[in-house]
């Protein structure tokens, strides 16, 4: 099925393993021809690829000083910019896409090199918060639109809590239409009383070889992974929770919807729960969505004072061998192992539970989400696994959605029409399933040793491990 069709070029910057996963896609989803596509990158990784599709692979790193130049010789009115690098700036991306009046998708608001970590920047000033609200400022007028950070996550399971709510709104009796703004469905949070949201991922892919030591072994962008862990652990702060952490902070700047911690995402983790997997500690890593579902249901009354908003976090154990890989990252005072390696061929087994995980409402806990195997994931794309494809799937429906709304300007995830979304992305996630639990962060605390708890089980002080 042709989903849309596509007369501009199309320039893909950055061909890791997301872009190479998704060119398969968008060859078979979007009709255009393959000489209007071109992949601009900063090494020869993926060159046989794309030659095997017959589409252009140049190797030029993008940098400050020539993104503009290089892009503009590339780029017109009506084109697209689809942004899977790392280390070249979102913003300026869209600031340039805006003047030529080209279409524009990432999956995550990147830094220039270095900003993750650069150590000139507040903690607050170089978290996925200010990079966010930096991003926001783009709204302001009209322009060609400009898809932010529609991957998996963030992107994909902002889809999932809008379908996860309206099926407990079913399950509980709660009459209601579907929201059609904004405020219909931060209202619609507050009615069913949605306290926390967790992005709730459990990695269980295993490869043939093991990691060894000095090596970072990942199912996705190694770079990314680290430079998302390395930022501060953030989250959307709840309109229920009591009391700030002991190493909390608020920003002083911007929508005031999120908090972060002094330390790093990948040292802090966190209680959470799917259904395959059970109850889990999970990495708190940053991560766009746990500040923009947070701030797009926050409920707010005629003053602008906070009525109701969910405390939204990343909830994330990543395969085993990730698991070690960020021990040792920690042990060594988060400088990068010298050597890399991204799971693909190697990957014998496994899956990626990758949802929702909605709770306080009248039936406790919701997970709702994507169960997709390496079978099945190999088995319906090329280049992919099964954590890949969840990715490239949602960057295929956010081109989808820019093609059919070229003028919609700067927007979100939680913003799109998840119907539509979720059209695109079902016949790629593999099991989709929805499941009611009990569990709470509370289930056999204290048994083996006393904890000082709190009797509310949706305070985040109980989820946090410590």
């Amino acid at each position: 099925m042709k989903h849309a069709a596509f007369a501009g070029r199309l320039v893909m910057l950055g061909f890791g393993s997301i872009g190479q996963g998704v060119l398969p896609l968008i060859l078979k989803h979007i009709d255009m021809p393959k000489d209007r596509i071109e992949i601009v990158t900063s090494d020869d990784r993926g060159a046989a690829i794309a030659a095997e599709h017959g589409v252009s692979h140049t190797v030029l790193p993008l940098t400050r000083a020539n993104y503009a130049d290089e892009l503009r010789a590339r780029l017109g009115r009506g084109d697209f910019l689809l942004n899977l690098s790392v280390d070249v700036s979102s913003v300026a991306l869209v600031e340039l896409c805006r003047q030529i009046g080209a279409l524009y998708l990432d999956t995550c608001v990147e830094p220039w090199a270095g900003g993750y970590t650069d150590t000139s920047l507040t903690p607050s000033q170089r978290s996925n918060y200010a990079l966010r609200e930096s991003a926001l400022a783009l709204k302001q007028g009209a322009g060609p639109t400009a898809v932010m950070t529609h991957g998996a996550n963030p992107g994909l399971v902002s889809h999932f809590v809008k379908q996860a709510m309206l099926d407990i709104a079913r399950d509980t009796g709660h009459a209601t239409a579907v929201p059609t703004t904004r405020e219909g469905w931060a209202k619609l949070a507050a009615e069913l009383g949605i306290k926390v949201i967790h992005i709730a991922e459990r990695d269980t892919q295993v490869a043939d070889r093991p990691k060894r030591r000095g090596e970072f072994v990942n199912t996705w962008s190694i770079d990314g992974f680290v430079g998302e862990g390395n930022q501060p652990a953030e989250l959307g702060w709840g309109s229920h929770e009591k009391a700030l952490p002991p190493d909390g902070r608020r920003h002083d700047f911007g929508c005031d919807a999120a908090i972060y911690l002094m330390r790093p995402g990948a040292s802090t983790r966190v209680r959470s729960w799917t259904p395959l997997e059970g109850p889990m500690h999970g990495f708190l890593i940053t991560h766009n969505e746990s500040i923009s579902i947070a701030d797009y249901y926050t409920l707010r009354d005629a003053s602008g004072a906070v009525l109701h908003r969910p405390t939204c976090h990343y909830a994330y154990h990543p395969c085993d061998d990730a698991v070690l890989s960020v021990h040792e990252l920690a042990g060594k005072n988060w400088q990068m192992q010298d050597s890399q390696r991204l799971m693909m061929d190697e990957i014998t087994s496994g899956m990626d539970e990758l949802g929702v995980l909605l709770m306080g409402h009248p039936k406790g806990a919701y997970w709702y989400g994507s169960r997709l195997t390496i079978e099945e994931a190999r088995a319906l794309v090329p280049h992919n696994n099964a954590t890949s494809l969840q990715v490239c799937v949602a960057v295929l429906a956010g081109m989808v959605f820019a093609i059919e709304n070229p003028n919609a300007g700067v927007v979100e995830a939680d913003e799109l029409d998840h119907a539509r979304a979720l059209e695109i992305c079902l016949p790629y996630l593999g099991e989709m399933a929805g499941v009611y639990s009990d569990w709470t962060p509370l289930l056999d605390r204290g048994v083996l040793f006393p904890e000082a708890t709190d009797q509310d089980p949706w305070q985040f002080a109980n989820f946090r491990v410590t």
